[in-house]
């Protein structure tokens, strides 16, 4: 029943001349099917996964350039690659929730004023990551990524060696600028590498990057600050960057592919590295209309919804993060290497989060299918954030509670981590939602997921040591808990009228097409 995707092509696999089986767009719309038996008829030249049932989509073509005909070798390596320049960013903006102390000793300034560089990076992480899709749609993924990660790395040196707080405000802003290229554009590379049933436990492994790494970063600044000066918490920070920027150069490659182009038109690709600087490259659009792409997706009210979701939940994630520090200084007198040790419940939170959503997001897939014939909706990505928000909700109203009454710190660290670990569930299931929904904006979802996300931490990385200040952590954390449950109706309404919206907008036309 069906060919795997090597003897489809002895039997005639589908080329871009064929006639087409199902495009994506139809697919979202009216739901995937994945199995080969559900057909009624069976297209001869219908290509399927190694198990000889599942289908792929889409459908591959002939060129051995299509990077979904790529090694799974070469397609891992870069989803590696990328998962760990995705790491970059959150690790250097968190290093501020701790070197804003020696930080505000050295310049005899308040932490208030210190930690506004922290804000300024957050701000532009959200906004570079719009210039990020727009650009590799004009210019290709490689040269953007090449290009990002290489001014990433000039500016995190500066951080290290500003001598006074507005050089090195600066520098933390520019660099907050360039460094998300990976973060912002992640779903680009997962789309165009791999298949329709690949893509949750690929955006998991991507995901985890993002999670995970502002925990890392406090713990690595927490220790280097206490050893030596924080200036070296930023100099491990470069030093990370530029091993990102060797390993783009190593193994980096254009991802993009035009499947509206016969293979016979196809340009022809010669050297890796002229793909990397961007000289060998698509005719695609015009740069005007490539950076009118994020303004029309924002426009869909399915991601919309789903961006004001994350902001509502990420913004306590970064508001805790970026004043735990404070808190168990003042309330557990905890020293740097004490601090250090306590980011670990945010690592484990994260690790286990990975390892739940593995097998968890997947076999939510496979139960609804069996209850839907076959056919998964991109809504059904979503049943798995009411655990999510559950988890997050109590994580976020215990942790208050703890800090409020002083309970045992490791109280503290254990809800800490049922944040995390909530965190790191939503935001595989909202991302791999919005790919299914939207498989024509894949860059463009992402981006403005980690507006969602970036602008979230920039509000309560405000708000939140003023507020706790002045009502003590019980009542805020209280309201951020309910506020958290509350978000859970976003979902729910995603999935009782979500496809419905969809179908009514459409998909995501873009000037020049795609």
């Amino acid at each position: 029943m069906g060919t795997t995707m090597d003897s489809g092509r002895e039997k005639g696999a589908m080329t871009l001349d064929d006639c087409q089986i199902r495009t994506e767009s139809e697919d979202a719309r009216d739901g995937y099917v994945l199995e080969a038996n559900r057909l009624s008829s069976e297209p001869s030249n219908l290509k399927t996964a190694e198990d000889g049932q599942t289908i792929l989509i889409p459908q591959p073509t002939e060129d051995p350039n299509d990077p979904l005909n790529w090694s799974p070798v070469k397609k891992h390596v870069i989803l590696l690659l990328i998962s760990a320049i995705c790491f970059l960013p959150d690790y250097g903006s968190s290093l501020g929730a701790v070197t804003l102390i020696p930080q505000s000793v050295q310049w005899r300034l308040p932490e208030a004023i210190v930690q506004h560089n922290l804000v300024g990076n957050l701000f532009c992480l959200g906004a570079g990551g719009l210039f990020v899709v727009a650009l590799s749609e004009y210019f290709g993924r490689a040269p953007v990524l090449l290009f990002f990660q290489l001014m990433a790395t000039v500016t995190s040196i500066w951080c290290a060696v500003a001598v006074t707080f507005d050089s090195f405000e600066a520098a933390r802003i520019v660099n907050g600028f360039f460094a998300i290229v990976a973060q912002a554009g992640g779903l680009m590379w997962i789309k165009d590498l791999f298949f329709f049933h690949e893509h949750p436990r690929k955006i998991n492994i991507w995901a985890g990057g993002v999670i995970v790494s502002p925990y890392l970063g406090p713990l690595t600044a927490a220790f280097v600050t206490w050893h030596t000066t924080w200036r070296w918490a930023y100099g491990i920070y470069a030093i990370l960057n530029g091993v990102g920027l060797l390993l783009i150069l190593s193994f980096g490659d254009e991802t993009f592919y035009d499947r509206s182009l016969p293979q016979a038109q196809q340009p022809a690709w010669k050297s890796r590295f002229l793909r990397l600087i961007g000289i060998e490259r698509h005719a695609r659009v015009s740069i005007l209309n490539a950076a009118a792409r994020p303004a029309i997706a924002i426009l869909k009210v399915p991601l919309l919804m789903v961006v004001v979701y994350y902001f509502l939940n990420f913004a306590w994630i970064i508001g805790v993060n970026a004043t735990i520090s404070t808190w168990l200084t003042n309330f557990y007198n905890f020293k740097p290497w004490q601090l250090g040790l306590f980011y670990f419940s945010g690592i484990t939170g994260s690790i286990l989060g990975e390892i739940a959503g593995h097998w968890l997001h997947d076999a939510i897939g496979k139960y609804y299918m069996r209850r839907h014939k076959g056919r998964i909706d991109p809504e059904a990505r979503l049943i798995i954030t009411y655990l999510a928000s559950l988890l997050m909700g109590t994580g976020i109203l215990v942790l208050g509670q703890a800090l409020q009454y002083r309970w045992n710190y490791m109280v503290v660290a254990v809800f800490a981590a049922m944040q995390v670990f909530g965190i790191m569930i939503a935001t595989t299931a909202v991302n791999s939602y919005l790919l299914d929904a939207y498989p024509e904006g894949s860059g463009e979802v992402c981006a403005w997921i980690n507006v969602g996300r970036t602008m979230g931490g920039f509000m309560a990385t405000y708000i939140n040591i003023p507020w706790v200040i002045a009502d003590g952590p019980g009542k805020p954390l209280g309201i951020q808990a309910g506020i958290t449950w509350a978000a859970a109706l976003i979902p729910l309404a995603l999935q009782l009228f979500g496809k419905r919206i969809r179908v009514w907008q459409g998909p995501m036309l873009f000037p020049g097409g795609s």
